[in-house]
């Protein structure tokens, strides 16, 4: 892909942090890009700072990414908005952080269901659409965590479902490589979001948004003979 002018990408939990600097990428390149979040307040908020930062074409519909009929409906409102699509971000993500036996059975699955079942209705539902399309293939890009290979105490639910997380990322890649289809998966450390409760000191150290953003930029620009499949990011200078 030589730019990303004209593509139409879909990105997951898209009202701020990572998936909000990303979507703002994709449209500083010029593509369209459809955005969601769990409460349309939040997605409609999203769009016009998005749209008036970039002045890109961008939309919004909320979607719970845990339930397959909101994926469906924000995959059916893209086709209609634009009649393609080119990229998908999967960036939606929970974590809850608790000893196994202070963690609840609603935490257990609002995690999994988050993070490993919405990616895979997400990633089910752009396939559909690569495989249909005039020219056929397409890119996915996960965002993973380096939680997918490092396990730490209170991490069970979050640990999981970014382990998972690799093994899905892993196995759709070689299921689809030969179907002009790529996918990738980012494995950040510390990023400066509200996720991670970040203070402004902590905005100081830790890896930006923006920088995941830049990223994705690069794995989607990659010629189309190469496929990076795994990017593990840092902070250069953690707290000791």
């Amino acid at each position: 892909m030589e730019n990303l002018k004209d593509q139409v990408a879909i990105v997951t939990g898209a009202t701020r942090g990572i998936g909000f600097a990303i979507a703002r990428m994709l449209l500083q390149q010029e593509s369209a890009v459809v955005i969601c979040g769990r409460r349309q307040d939040s997605v409609d908020r999203a769009v016009r700072d998005l749209a008036r930062e970039t002045g890109g074409k961008v939309t919004g519909k909320a979607a719970d990414v845990r339930a397959y009929d909101d994926v469906r409906s924000l995959f059916e409102f893209a086709d209609q908005q634009h009649g393609k699509l080119d990229v998908l971000v999967n960036n939606a993500g929970v974590g809850v952080f608790n000893p196994i036996l202070e963690l609840s059975i609603q935490d257990w699955k609002d995690t999994i269901e988050t993070n490993l079942s919405g990616v895979f209705f997400c990633t089910r539902e752009a396939l559909f659409r690569f495989k249909s399309g005039t020219e056929g293939g397409g890119s996915v890009v996960n965002i993973s965590s380096l939680a997918g290979k490092n396990p730490f105490a209170g991490g069970a639910a979050y640990n999981a479902s970014k382990f998972g997380l690799t093994g899905f990322s892993e196995a759709v890649m070689l299921d689809e490589r030969y179907h002009n289809v790529r996918v990738s998966y980012i494995m950040p450390g510390s990023v400066a979001t509200e996720f991670g409760h970040s203070s402004i000191d902590d905005s100081e150290w830790k890896i930006w948004p923006e920088d995941i953003a830049e990223i994705v930029r690069m794995l989607l620009l990659m010629p189309k003979r190469t496929l990076i499949s795994r990017v593990e990011v840092r902070p250069t200078r953690p707290k000791r």
